[in-house]
């Protein structure tokens, strides 16, 4: 009985699933509706009692938004305020000049990872999409080569790299230490983003060529205006990397310190990634504010001013908490977790498994890397044997698969590249694919070795 009992809760979460694709792609219903309705009606059916479903519903949402609307918000403000002073800009410039002209595409991805460790991929692609058109311009290159490399960099750093949102809280599911998980990030991601980024982007451009007539461009490419003074390259640098540095000195605290300490419970605090973001938010208020000539009101509007956007992915992460809830309280996840047991994947195959199964049905890879980790995780502490750190890259990986036409990032690479929905899938998707795969093989090689 109990067999048909758990292979009837894997049926009924796969009809959840598929349901989620087809009305967000097809039926292009609301993804935050559609995950609300769709996980009440899964509560309903694997027979949850009816007063705990919507407590569970909202434990998942409220556990998951604790932490990260406030890392959303306070790293969306961060990025605005390296917008709105020319921060990005100063950035862009700065690796044309290092890189040269011939090497665009390199330094396209090497700013996008620097400039997407604090933002999510949404808020750095609208960043740094000014960047790409200038540098198209300027070069006389196609989108495809200066896009693809950008997009890969932001992606990498989005599905493996804490302090990014979706990756920190997979370092605190796992209970996965968060310095040593930045070094394995960086030894798996830098490869992964070479190979998806500017190599496929060269590939590709030849292949593809997407209508140079982009009514976007004038918006974003200077047509000869007045030049702006921009901020000094490292002011930019050491305010986008200060959370960064930050959360590496606090995950190392008991280097420094001896633990129970003030000193030490004080780095721990800083190295918080609220507070570390929160620090680096406010010193961005001075450095890319006031020293650029901005006073208080600008301020004031341009961190009012981004919030905005960013509700409907943070409503989104929330409710695909919710739905991951679900699934862990009506028993799908102990379904899973026997599943696995007995076919003996590996912890990593797993992670990374559930996470591009939630990726396909959701499009989000927040949403696929929290609700992949509610789940695998209680396996993983039961079975032990692998590296939390290992973890949290393979569930990254598999976060970022296949992305499709209900990801939001699908639309804003189609729409600002000018490219077609065929175009968008051989550029894009396929890009995304390549990063999961390559980051997945590249993590089991690593945990061969430590």
């Amino acid at each position: 009985m109990e067999a048909v009992q758990g292979s009837m809760l894997l049926i009924y979460a796969l009809v959840a699933v598929i349901a989620l694709i087809v009305l967000i792609a097809k039926f292009k219903m609301n993804p935050f509706i559609v995950l609300i309705v769709v996980s009440l009606i899964l509560g309903l059916s694997v027979g949850m009692p009816m007063g705990t479903i919507v407590k569970s519903f909202e434990t998942g949402v409220g556990n998951t938004l604790g932490h990260i609307a406030l890392v959303v918000g306070l790293g969306t403000m961060l990025g605005k305020m390296m917008a709105e002073s020319g921060g990005a800009e100063r950035i862009a410039t700065t690796m044309i000049n290092a890189f040269g002209e011939k090497n665009v595409h390199w330094a396209m991805m090497t700013v996008a990872f620097i400039v997407g460790l604090p933002v999510f991929f949404e808020v750095g692609f609208v960043l740094l999409i000014p960047i790409a058109f200038n540098v198209a311009k300027r070069t006389g290159t196609s989108m495809v080569l200066v896009g693809i490399p950008m997009v890969a960099g932001l992606s990498v750093v989005h599905g493996l790299i804490p302090p990014h949102p979706a990756a920190l809280l997979a370092v605190t599911a796992y209970n996965a230490d968060i310095g040593r998980t930045i070094l394995y990030a960086l030894i798996v991601g830098i490869p992964t983003a070479i190979i998806a980024g500017p190599i496929f982007g060269k590939l590709m451009s030849k292949v593809v060529i997407p209508n140079p007539d982009n009514p976007l461009i004038g918006q974003f490419v200077d047509q000869g205006g007045a030049k702006r003074e921009l901020p000094g390259f490292g002011i930019t640098l050491f305010t986008i990397l200060l959370p960064v540095a930050l959360m590496l000195i606090g995950s190392w605290a008991d280097l420094f310190f001896t633990p129970k300490t003030f000193a030490n419970d004080f780095l721990r605090l800083i190295g918080n990634s609220v507070i570390a973001l929160l620090i680096a938010t406010l010193v961005s208020f001075y450095t890319f504010g006031k020293m650029r000539g901005f006073n208080r009101d600008a301020i004031l509007k341009f961190t009012n001013e981004c919030l905005g956007p960013i509700a409907s992915i943070t409503l989104v992460v929330g409710a695909g908490a919710g739905f991951g809830r679900i699934l862990m309280d009506g028993g799908v996840s102990k379904a899973i977790v026997g599943i696995a047991t007995d076919a003996h994947l590996s912890p990593l195959l797993l992670g990374w498994f559930v996470a591009a199964l939630i990726r396909v049905a959701t499009g989000s890879a927040t949403v696929a890397m929290t609700t992949a980790c509610g789940i695998v995780a209680p396996i993983v502490m039961s079975v032990g044997g692998t590296r939390p750190e290992l973890m949290v890259l393979a569930t990254g990986a598999g976060s970022l698969i296949l992305s499709h036409v209900n990801d939001g990032g699908f639309w804003l690479v189609k729409e600002y590249f000018n490219m077609t929905v065929p175009q968008t899938f051989k550029t894009w998707t396929v890009c995304e694919t390549l990063i999961s795969v390559l980051a997945l093989l590249f993590t089991l090689a690593l945990s061969t070795v430590i």
